[in-house]
């Protein structure tokens, strides 16, 4: 048998958040429409009820929009040269630093999305990878949702370079998160240049990643490109130089 059923209420913050739910047996999928400030978010919401008395929920959220937050934030989690607190402030200057965290199952890889293609790096930016047992260790920043589409141009997402991905992450200090990062389309492995390697490295040790993974940063390899870059254009604060 199943059921479904509709409930619609309002908050100073939300002006109307439309709940449908679908049962079927056991196992459910829930669709969630928030209509606020007029920008729809749709979420998914698997989950499994437990039989007896009650039918007690156990929810795994799983966002598929970066609208995160009833304040007008949302959650970035980044791993390569947006660990750079002045690099992601170029076109993001709203992005506050919230945490460090780390990505399980997951692995740093640097490359571009076609073997031809050149980019202001000169060389491969960073990207993630599945790999169950490996980890990503990276920075938590909160963002204004006007900087939704500066961070998706600066990641190219409107060229098919990166694509959107929401990742469960697990913070230092405030428990599971889901945020969202970045994964490179048609992944094809390079060496990175040091002007990249530099700034990665810069942001993991601004802001105290595991000494550990920061190492593991700095023996990375690279293509010793020694022209201009991004890097020119970032004035790094001198307490960090």
């Amino acid at each position: 048998m199943s059921r479904g059923f509709q409930m619609c209420f309002c908050s100073a913050d939300f002006v109307k958040i439309c709940l449908a739910i679908s049962f079927c047996g056991g196992k459910q999928t829930r669709r969630i429409g928030l209509l606020q400030r007029g920008v729809v978010s749709w979420l998914t919401i698997s989950c499994a009820l437990a039989s007896g008395s009650g039918h007690e929920a156990f929810i795994d959220l799983q966002m598929t929009s970066g609208e995160t937050g009833a304040n007008g934030t949302f959650a970035y989690f980044a791993f390569g040269s947006n660990m750079l607190r002045e690099r992601l402030r170029l076109d993001n200057p709203s992005a506050t630093f919230l945490d460090t965290a780390r990505l399980k199952d997951y692995q740093l890889d640097f490359g571009v999305c076609s073997e031809n293609m050149a980019n202001n790096w000169h060389g491969g930016p960073a990207t993630i990878r599945e790999s169950p047992g490996s980890e990503v260790w990276g920075i938590i920043w909160t963002m204004s949702r006007d900087h939704l589409d500066t961070l998706d141009r600066q990641e190219g997402v409107h060229e098919g370079i990166y694509s959107p991905l929401q990742v469960r992450v697990e913070s230092s200090s405030h428990g599971e998160m889901l945020c969202k990062t970045y994964q490179m389309n048609n992944f094809h492995a390079r060496l990175t240049s040091p002007q990249y390697k530099h700034v990665v490295c810069r942001g993991a040790q601004q802001n105290g990643l595991p000494k550990d993974y920061v190492r593991g940063l700095l023996a990375v390899k690279t293509n010793n490109y020694t022209g201009p870059s991004i890097l020119d254009s970032i004035k790094i604060d001198a307490d960090y130089s």
